[in-house]
């Protein structure tokens, strides 16, 4: 028994130790991400029993793990070893890993950085519209201290622009609407070969599903009341899978509370129910306004707001703007640091 005992205090000798070296590594910090000099874009991939260091993010509580990797042209991490990392249980936890890398070869002037992201299961979506705000907040915390950034994604070249008031407005680009590139194969019924409210039958009902692509595809489908009209957490995966969505999709359920005001629930590709989606929160903007259920634009007078429309999440509110003088949709709202440290990779 004693031999017992005294293993296990020099167990929780050795454990205090390495937190307290932890620690003192962190809180030398004033509370941000350390600055690593941009020197190379070389590829080093992290090994099983390597420390990775990470700053935690959430936006509106969609959270992600941030990787410094600006020296580097791909991500550090694998897709699997990103999605142990997201295990709530067994290690950081997170919806998704976002690496912040540096701009493609070449093409330096157009570009800043470069955004990468592996969704929870490991997957990896073209953007993310709440990810990019908390990658732009992340880089100013790095000391890259811009008023905007040009970020080179999947979906295409993206803005975000930092607030004074500590948000961000993302300009998210014009919304994919003709139906094989979102891609869907839902019959078009609406101009641009899109689908505007189209019938799908999945999980035994009968659906009015609009298609729109924000660089990543989404399915919107409008209800009367988000509590009593779904079965969220089997309606969901199901219409996730569906076979009219090749490449699977996010699914927006939506309720009008007023011309200016939308509240939805979302069920993510690679996630699952997550507290907010912000390229979701474009697509059924314009899937609202395209079906007749708000207008594009309100008055302040009229209970309309400077920044758009007001979209309710689980996580709270984001503000969008899908401006007719060029097509593009602006989206507004807040990128958080939680915490920072070192994981050690299983």
């Amino acid at each position: 028994k004693e031999e017992v005992m005294r293993a296990s205090r020099q167990s929780l000798s050795v454990l205090l130790a390495l937190c307290a070296s932890t620690a003192a590594a962190w809180t030398s910090l004033p509370h941000r991400p350390s600055l690593t000099p941009r020197s190379s874009t070389s590829i080093s991939m992290a090994s099983e029993g390597d420390s990775v260091t990470f700053a935690k993010y959430e936006g509106l509580g969609n959270d992600f793990i941030l990787i410094d990797d600006r020296d580097k042209s791909a991500p550090s991490l694998t897709p699997d070893q990103s999605e142990r990392l997201c295990d709530r249980n067994f290690c950081v936890g997170g919806d998704g890993v976002i690496f912040a890398l540096a701009s493609p070869e070449g093409e330096e002037e157009e570009y800043d950085f470069t955004m990468r992201i592996y969704n929870s299961d490991g997957s990896e979506p073209e953007m993310c519209g709440n990810g990019i705000r908390c990658l732009a907040q992340f880089l100013k915390d790095l000391g890259e201290d811009a008023s905007s950034y040009r970020i080179n994604t999947l979906a295409g070249p993206i803005v975000p622009v930092m607030n004074d008031d500590g948000t961000v407005t993302v300009d998210m680009g014009e919304p994919i609407l003709d139906g094989p590139s979102v891609p869907t194969t839902l019959e078009p019924n609406a101009d641009s070969n899109s689908a505007v409210e189209q019938t799908l039958e999945c999980n035994g009902k009968e659906w009015k599903v609009s298609a729109v692509s924000m660089g990543n595809p989404h399915a919107i489908i409008f209800v009367e009341d988000l509590e009593e009209d779904i079965d969220f957490e089997s309606d969901g995966p199901a219409l996730e899978c569906s076979p009219a969505f090749p490449a699977k999709t996010n699914v927006e359920f939506v309720q009008v509370l007023s011309p200016s005001h939308l509240k939805m629930k979302v069920w993510e590709r690679g996630a699952g129910p997550t507290l907010a989606c912000g390229t979701g929160t474009c697509a059924l903007v314009v899937a609202a306004i395209r079906a007749g259920k708000i207008p594009r634009t309100v008055s302040e007078e009229d209970g309309g707001h400077a920044l758009g429309t007001r979209v309710t999440l689980p996580g709270g509110d984001l503000f969008i703007e899908w401006r007719e003088s060029n097509n593009r949709i602006y989206m507004t709202g807040p990128a958080t640091l939680s915490f920072q440290g070192s994981a050690l990779l299983k």
